[in-house]
């Protein structure tokens, strides 16, 4: 099955309802500079990794794929920090360790025990891979970090805001496990079947998206929270 070509006067058409939503930004007196910037952002990165990706889905090198994904992780907890009331290197360490661990688990053990890779190292499955969950974990973790320091500006026991940053930053992917399938069909899964693979097997691939997303987005918050905590018990200590 051949995909319908999409030219540039499609994306043209679909980028249309931007202006729309710009419309609405203008008239609720709210800052158009983060959509414009973002909407250009996404365009222009998304071209330019389809011509990065070209080359690399023929590279075999596994050192270039490797610099691939760090540069990746620094640009997501970069990202993920935005939200902080205080943006410093401590809390882009603490983000970046939780990324690289949280992800790199459930990546490693997506690579050797479900698609059982020989090499290891195949770009047109890991580095796709690495950045869904690279994605979804950095938006659980500037979840979980906002409402921390909410939670901390109006003095709750560390206990109960670490718990509460955790539950806000789990729900996105809580309510994503419940809708899909009834409400949504993610677009792994619908990208798969419109390539002509059988929904069952698309299927069997989305599953173990989901779950190692869910998986990836609670470790790394719960890490990233750890870490919080161990910071802020040295700085009382000191």
């Amino acid at each position: 099955m051949t995909l319908p070509d999409i030219g540039y006067l499609e994306l043209f058409y679909v980028l249309l309802p931007v202006v729309l939503v710009g419309v609405i930004f203008y008239r609720w007196s709210i800052a158009l500079s983060d959509l414009i910037i973002a909407t250009v952002r996404m365009v222009v990165q998304l071209i330019a990794i389809g011509f990065v990706l070209v080359y690399l889905f023929t590279s075999a090198n596994w050192l270039l794929g490797l610099a691939v994904m760090t540069f990746m992780l620094v640009v997501s907890g970069w990202i993920a920090m935005r939200p902080l009331k205080h943006k410093n290197s401590q809390h882009f360490s603490q983000l970046a360790i939780a990324l690289l661990l949280g992800c790199g688990s459930v990546l490693a053990l997506i690579i050797v025990a479900v698609l059982h890779l020989e090499p290891w190292y195949q770009p047109r499955y890991v580095i796709p891979l690495a950045g869904m969950l690279l994605a979804n974990t950095m938006n659980s973790l500037s979840l979980a970090g906002e409402r921390l320091d909410s939670e901390l500006l109006i003095e709750q026991p560390w206990e109960q805001a670490r718990n509460k940053a955790f539950n806000t930053a789990m729900i996105p992917q809580i309510n994503s496990l419940l809708a899909v399938g009834l409400v949504a069909l993610p677009g792994m899964m619908t990208g798969q079947i419109l390539s002509g693979v059988s929904p069952l097997l698309a299927v069997r691939y989305q599953i173990v998206i989901m779950a190692t997303i869910l998986c990836s987005a609670a470790f790394s918050v719960a890490l990233y929270l750890t870490l919080r905590l161990k910071a802020r018990l040295n700085s009382h200590q000191d």
